[in-house]
């Protein structure tokens, strides 16, 4: 009865005017930069940071929220019509997808891919409703050294499944954790890494590293490749499934959810883990694995279902235990650190209406996104007609204001470019910059919990050993470490993770 009345809370908070709206907004902003091929949620969210500020912090989080599950549904539009992924977890739904309507079935795709993201993200939203003050209560038992050892675990594990080299990603959460110290030290008062910079003594503009990380460097890399986009040669047809098509997408969309919802949770996972993930489960053990490269409706339906379950699940470990599960959660943190609120165990307690109006809102986001994908299916391949040289200066230029604005400073102006140039040299290097996000963002939090640690066990580092929580969580990230690096698992993961 507690969760009930704590949901009806929520969708009281949820369903006031202004929630609703900018749950509109954010559901329409993240349909459109997943239709709109290289414009990812973490450079979107990231580009509109400063303007959640003068938000409340319950408002500015539900739009966040919304632009990043909304980005899962709006990929599969143009990865299903124009075989373009709009979004990297839709590489997966062009494979079956595109076929489908080449086969005349391109409607039957879209409401596949519609109707299993919307039951996933029900469903998934059961599953943060339910979990989620469990959690909380357990995380309440956590010491110093238990909530440290899960940091650590969650940057290893973000490490671990990163793309790529495993070596480059450990280096990338190094180097984020160092980044995150620049500035004056709490306890003591002196400056740290500020070189003398008299704007560095408040620490990194968190603002800054993600637009410039995430936001310019991406546009950079889009402006490297022209993009080739293809014409609409297929009508849509008829958005009804044949009585067969919806018996042979249900299980897999069962599956799909089950796959999402479990490796959402885990740091690095998220949307496009669970949809490759779900998509070789599907080739696995279908009844119509014949089908499959042909136009098999269950690598539509098993993906779109996994990759919105995750988006949502994702949130389990940001809202419960305050670690983030992947870069986009990354950024919530810091959007709520920005806004004065620590995310962790006692948010349910110290803001409620945040917590369950988060929840509430993420089941009427997925109620929106099913009624703007469906009838406005015209409107976004329509989106796609508009040339890239005139969305980028306009993007620019709100960068470089959204920069200004959170300090009132140009030197935050400086630090985005700066970040940008990192930023593009990391493509290039082949290095994840996601994995720095999330070790910047946890980088201090570490710090404050091992001084913690070391205080009440006076400077004994055996403690971390000794509470058999933390042992557990050090234990479990030096098997991941160390299967990761085994060569056949490496080899797996990295077939896995390029589809």
């Amino acid at each position: 009865m507690d969760i009930l009345g704590n949901l009806a809370h929520g969708f009281s908070v949820a369903l006031s005017f202004s929630n609703l709206l900018f749950a509109l907004i954010g559901a329409l902003i993240g349909t459109a930069i997943g239709v709109l091929p290289g414009i990812g949620p973490v450079a979107t969210i990231s580009l509109l940071l400063p303007i959640t500020f003068g938000q409340p912090a319950t408002t500015a989080i539900i739009m966040l929220a919304g632009i990043y599950y909304g980005a899962q549904y709006g990929g599969s539009t143009t990865a299903i019509l124009l075989n373009l992924p709009g979004e990297i977890s839709s590489v997966v739904t062009t494979l079956e997808g595109y076929k489908m309507a080449r086969n005349g079935r391109a409607g039957a795709a879209l409401a596949t891919s519609a109707l299993s993201s919307f039951f996933a993200g029900t469903v998934a939203t059961v599953v943060v409703a339910g979990s989620g003050p469990l959690l909380t209560s357990v995380a309440l038992s956590f010491g110093p050294a238990d909530y440290f050892s899960l940091m650590l675990l969650g940057l290893i594990i973000s490490a671990v499944l990163a793309q790529g080299s495993v070596i480059k990603s450990i280096g990338m959460v190094v180097f984020g954790v160092a980044l995150g110290l620049v500035g004056t030290d709490v306890q003591t008062g002196q400056q740290r890494f500020t070189f003398g910079i008299p704007e560095l003594s408040d620490g990194i503009s968190f603002v800054a590293l993600a637009m410039g990380m995430f936001g310019i460097a991406e546009i950079v890399l889009n402006l490297e490749k022209p993009e080739a986009r293809s014409v609409l040669k297929t009508e849509v047809g008829s958005l009804w499934l044949t009585r067969e098509e919806f018996r042979r997408a249900t299980p897999s969309t069962l599956r799909g959810t089950l796959v999402g919802t479990v490796l959402g949770i885990l740091p690095g996972g998220g949307a496009a883990l669970s949809s490759f993930g779900s998509y070789m489960m599907e080739r696995k053990v279908s009844k119509h694995r014949n089908l499959f490269g042909t136009g098999a409706i269950e690598g539509v339906a098993g993906p779109e279902a996994a990759n919105n379950a995750a988006a949502q699940t994702s949130f389990i470990p940001l809202l419960t235990l305050g670690i983030p599960a992947n870069a986009v959660m990354a950024l919530m943190v810091g959007a709520l650190i920005i806004q004065g609120i620590q995310p962790g165990p006692r948010m349910v307690e110290a803001q409620p209406d945040l917590f369950w109006g988060l929840i509430a809102s993420m089941w009427i986001g997925n109620v929106m996104l099913l009624v703007i994908n469906l009838p406005m299916i015209g409107m976004w391949v329509k989106l796609l007609q508009v040339p890239y040289k005139f969305l980028y200066p306009a993007i620019l230029v709100f960068c470089c204001i959204g920069a200004y604005s959170v300090n009132n400073n140009v030197f935050d102006v400086y630090s985005t470019v700066l970040f940008a140039v990192f930023g593009y040299m990391c493509n290039k290097l082949k290095l994840e910059p996601a994995p720095m996000l999330i070790g910047f963002v946890l980088g201090p939090m570490m710090e404050e919990h091992l001084r913690r640690a070391m205080l009440l066990s006076r400077g004994d580092v055996m403690v971390f050993l000794e509470r058999p929580i933390s042992a557990s969580m050090l234990a479990i990230g030096a098997i991941a470490l160390i299967a990761m690096l085994l060569p056949n698992l490496r080899k797996g993961k990295e077939a896995a993770l390029s589809g």
